[in-house]
Parts: C-alpha cells; sequence; structure tokens
C-alpha cells in the first residue's frame, strides 16, 4: 500500500527580486504574479521556426554519434532504445551555448531569481512518433536537493520546443500552484538513483493522494503549441508527460538556470554526487548575454 507524505507550505520565495527590484526586467506585474500564483510562463511562438530548426537537425546528427549514444549523458528510452535525453547540450554544442545566453530569456530569469545565473543543468528530451515512454508526476527541486545537494528552491527552467507540442504527442503537464508545497516522496534514494530514474523514475515520486489533493487545488495544465514556443517553470512545480501515441515526435530543449548563491553542495540523500553532465558543480560563472545571435 503506498505510504502518504505530509507536504509543506515552502519557505523559500517565489520571485527572489526584492522589493524595487522586483521590475527591474523585462516582465510586468501581470506575468510576475502569474509566476507566482501557477509557477509558470508560457510564450507560444517565442522564436521562429526557423530560428530553432537547426536544434532539431542537429539532434537527428547526435543520434549517429555512436560514441556519444553510448556515453553516460545519453540516456535511452526504456522501451524502444532510442535517445531519450542528451545532457550538457550547452556543452556539447555552440549554438546550444549562446541559446542560454539570449538576452531575453537571460533578462526573465535574472529577474525571477534575484541576479545573476548560471546552468546547473541542460539537456533534450525527446519522444520519437508511436513509441516515446512518459515522464511520472515530479518536483526538478526535490531531485536536486536529494541528489545534488541544491539548497534552495532558486533555479528555474527554460523549456523550448523544437516540434510542435500538441494534446497527441506527449505534452508537458504541470500542476499550477504545486510549487507552493514541498511534498516529501516516500523511501530512501539508491545509490546512483540516476541510472535507472531517467529512464523510468520510481523513487522521488509524489504520492498519489498529494497529487490528487494538489490537481483538485490547482488543475491541470499543458500549455501546446509550435515549434519556438518557451516555456519558464519554477523549480519545484510539479511536472509530468504521457507516452507519446501518435506519429509525430516531441522534442523539447531545456536549460536549468540556478543563481549563483545556491550552488549545490552535498547531496541530502548521503550519497556522492551525481555526474557533473547532470549536475554542474565546477563552473559557477555568472552567464553573460549573447548578443551576436541568428536574427528571430
Amino acid at each position: 500500500m503506498e505510504q502518504d507524505q505530509k507536504r509543506f507550505t515552502r519557505l523559500d520565495p517565489v520571485i527572489h527580486a526584492r522589493n524595487q527590484d522586483r521590475w527591474s526586467g523585462p516582465l510586468g506585474e501581470e506575468a510576475l504574479s502569474r509566476y507566482e500564483r501557477d509557477g509558470f510562463l508560457w510564450f507560444e511562438g517565442f522564436f521562429s521556426q526557423e530560428r530553432v530548426r537547426p536544434f532539431f537537425d542537429e539532434l537527428k546528427e547526435m543520434a549517429k554519434d555512436t560514441d556519444l549514444v553510448k556515453s553516460d549523458q545519453v540516456i535511452t528510452d526504456p522501451d524502444s532504445g532510442d535517445i531519450r535525453s542528451v545532457f550538457a547540450m550547452h556543452e556539447l554544442s555552440r549554438r546550444f551555448d549562446e541559446l542560454t545566453r539570449d538576452p531575453r530569456i537571460l533578462g526573465m530569469v535574472r529577474q525571477l531569481l534575484g541576479g545573476d545565473v548560471y546552468i546547473h543543468q541542460s539537456r533534450i528530451n525527446d519522444k520519437f512518433g508511436f513509441q516515446g515512454s512518459g515522464f511520472n508526476w515530479h518536483s526538478d527541486f526535490e531531485t536536486w536537493h536529494s541528489e545534488d545537494g541544491m539548497p534552495r528552491m532558486r533555479a528555474v527552467s527554460a523549456s523550448i520546443m523544437l516540434t510542435d507540442n500538441n494534446e497527441f504527442n506527449g505534452p508537458l503537464m504541470l500542476i499550477p500552484g504545486s510549487h507552493h508545497y514541498f511534498v516529501p516522496c516516500y523511501g530512501a534514494t539508491p545509490e546512483d538513483n540516476w541510472k535507472d530514474s531517467l529512464k523510468s523514475q520510481r523513487v522521488g515520486v509524489p504520492s498519489q493522494q498529494n497529487l490528487r489533493d494538489l490537481v483538485n487545488q490547482g488543475g491541470i495544465q499543458a500549455p501546446k503549441g509550435p515549434p519556438g514556443s518557451l516555456l519558464l517553470f519554477e523549480c519545484n512545480t510539479l511536472h509530468a508527460s504521457n507516452k507519446n501515441l501518435s506519429p509525430w515526435p516531441r522534442s523539447n530543449l531545456f536549460f536549468v538556470y540556478n543563481s549563483v548563491d545556491n550552488v549545490p553542495g552535498k547531496p541530502f540523500c548521503g550519497h556522492e554526487p551525481r555526474p557533473h553532465f547532470l549536475a554542474n558543480r565546477e563552473d559557477h560563472e555568472p552567464l553573460s548575454m549573447h548578443d551576436n545571435l541568428e536574427p528571430l
């Protein structure tokens, strides 16, 4: 029988820029209040489709690199064996590295996190048509806190759609308002848990009762849109996605921005830290904006 765990109201602010600095950025009060309430912001068509198409083409080329595919930083689908995730994308590709420094994204992230940021993790999540497996309900912070030693809820994920995200191909689902609670998950974290959890997550999944209560309170939203759309979501927002049963692929790029004042320490689960490609523990130099980006 599933054991339930009591959830706790979060202690950290959702928007870390304080007082007058709250408005020192591109986001207005309406967007800030929505992010504070829901835990995410959705920008349909943020980039043009022409702007993001080369990233999807580069992913297909990476799939042909047998040495890369055999490395630990590529996670394969547990059912099909195809690529599920490629981590540390900003270290593999100059194009991806430049995208992390896009002035519009970086400006919003700095505003939300209250200062300078670095890349804690970057990845592509890919779901091939008819076979792409889903991702169970989870809070990224619960994993990053336990397995990486991230101290506080002071990180933001930026997800850029490289393909259409529609109701049929397994779009990301989020529970609005769930970021206001820390939901402990039952069970000890196994050593090297990442080797299994990135294929199919079983540890670090909230209880069904907690999920039921939070969904009854906030509902479920699944932002959908064309390639180039952008989703910013708070590190503690519960999210998941279904299996892709459609013929259309679903590929999304993720950059995790963490505050330079929130660098990982010793993992709270008591095990050795996860590999560098999952949790950047070395380069915390603040990101500077890249002004020589290709035109949008």
